[in-house]
C-alpha cells in the first residue's frame, strides 16, 4: 500500500489514538480561549446538565435533555472550525467566504432551536402532568 501523500496524516496504530486525543483535548483548549459563543453554551450545558435529570422523567429523555446540549457544543466547535479555516484563507471580503460562515452560523442556530425545543417540550410534559 502507498504511503499517503500528506506527511501529517498518521498510519493508524496505538500512537493516532493517543495523537487524536491530545488533538482533541488541544482543540477543546483553543475553543475555551477562542471562542466566546462556546464558552457561553458550555456555561449553559454546565447548568442545564443537573436539571436534566430533574426534567427527564426517564434514562431516554435524560439522554436527550443532555444530547441536545451535546450537539450545541458540537456544532458550535464545526462553525468555529469554519471560521478559523476561512479567516487563514482571506480575511478580505469573499462572497464564498462569508457564505460559508453563513451557513456555520445557520446549523448553530438550528442546533440552538431543537436544543430549545426538547427542553420545552420535556419541561412542559413533566410540569403538566403534575396539573
Amino acid at each position: 500500500m502507498a504511503p499517503h501523500p500528506s506527511p501529517y496524516k498518521s498510519t493508524g496504530g496505538f500512537k493516532r489514538v493517543v495523537n487524536a486525543a491530545r488533538y482533541s483535548m488541544q482543540g477543546l483548549v483553543a475553543a475555551l480561549r477562542y471562542e466566546s459563543a462556546f464558552r457561553q453554551e458550555l456555561l449553559l450545558a454546565a447548568i442545564l446538565t443537573p436539571a436534566a435529570f430533574w426534567v427527564g422523567q426517564n434514562a431516554a429523555q435524560v439522554l436527550l435533555l443532555i444530547g441536545s446540549l451535546v450537539l450545541v457544543l458540537i456544532v458550535e466547535l464545526l462553525n468555529s472550525a469554519i471560521e478559523a479555516v476561512a479567516d487563514a484563507v482571506s480575511l478580505e471580503t469573499n462572497q464564498l467566504i462569508g457564505r460559508a460562515k453563513d451557513l456555520g452560523s445557520a446549523a448553530v442556530f438550528l442546533s440552538l432551536l431543537l436544543c430549545a425545543t426538547v427542553w420545552l417540550v420535556l419541561f412542559a410534559n413533566r410540569w403538566l402532568t403534575f396539573i
